[in-house]
């Protein structure tokens, strides 16, 4: 990834942490000039401030907005393009699961709103990035999908439904703005060391199963995202759109984690889980 991201001006959302940060931290290496959001501006504020502190060729701002607000949403984009000058890329990265159990045990409160943060979420920002990418001369759109998106698991109800929605959103899209030079892919990360991973204790049966089921035998890293969230984002990836790729040490060559140590004692044991019925007598 021998070019430089100069003059190149990109959104970065969930940026205060993990995959998020790490993609921030990658665009401005390259001296792009990147704005992050999210909704703690403690978070978001420290993360600029170590960026900073690494004296790269680009630059970072963030505006504290939520995904799920259209009028956030406008006004994330509007002052990204204000600060800039344009906007030709975009990584939506902010994102989140719900309560985890089968899908007759989901709470239809809970499994909506993960659906809108992923899925609606993701449609803001196509919707109102799109426009600016085309008056920039095109642009690129980076979906953050999950191998959860492709690869059945069980018990994550809303989440594996949602990244399945935003890896065709970006199908669709990428179908519907290539004639005006708008490519949208998606990145599929598997179990990724992050904040939110952290909830996964490395000696439970949980962990021993990304392990098993990863090829590469190991947990990957945010800045493994963030290459190829760059790579997407860049001119060296011209002629790629409509794409749904892995990152993921192999584990999609394999099947998807087993959650049921954590799931089954939450819910009375598995028979729950499975709806049976107990036997009458």
């Amino acid at each position: 990834m021998g070019s430089s991201l100069d003059g190149f001006s990109a959104i970065v959302t969930g940026g205060g942490t993990g995959i998020g940060a790490a993609c921030a931290k990658r665009l401005v290496a390259d001296g792009a000039s990147v704005t992050i959001c999210g909704r703690t501006e403690s978070k978001l504020h420290d993360t600029v401030e170590r960026i900073a502190a690494k004296s790269l060729p680009g630059r970072v701002s963030y505006v504290v907005a939520g995904v799920t607000s259209e009028d956030d949403v406008r006004r994330l984009v509007d002052e990204a393009v204000e600060w800039a000058g344009s906007l030709r890329g975009v990584i939506a990265n902010a994102g989140g699961g719900g309560g985890i159990g089968s899908f007759h045990l989901q709470d239809l409160e809970e499994f909506i709103k993960v659906l809108h943060l992923n899925v609606v979420g993701t449609l803001l920002l196509v919707k109102h990035s799109v426009p600016h990418m085309v008056a920039a001369g095109g642009g690129s759109f980076v979906g953050m999908s999950s191998i959860a998106g492709g690869q059945t698991h069980p018990y994550f109800g809303a989440y594996t439904v949602s990244k399945a929605g935003v890896e065709q959103m970006m199908r669709n899209a990428a179908d519907e703005y290539g004639e005006v030079n708008v490519r949208l892919n998606a990145v599929r990360p598997g179990f990724i060391a992050t904040e939110l991973m952290e909830a996964v204790p490395r000696d439970s049966a949980v962990y021993r199963s990304y392990i098993e089921n990863t090829p590469m035998g190991d947990v990957g890293r945010p800045e493994d995202v963030a290459e190829l969230a760059r790579f997407l984002l860049g001119p060296e990836s011209r002629w790629i759109t409509g794409q749904v790729i892995n990152v993921d040490g192999g584990h999609s060559l394999r099947r998807g984690p087993d959650f049921s140590s954590f799931v089954e004692p939450a819910f009375g044991g598995r028979d729950v889980l499975v709806a049976k019925r107990p036997a009458t007598l």
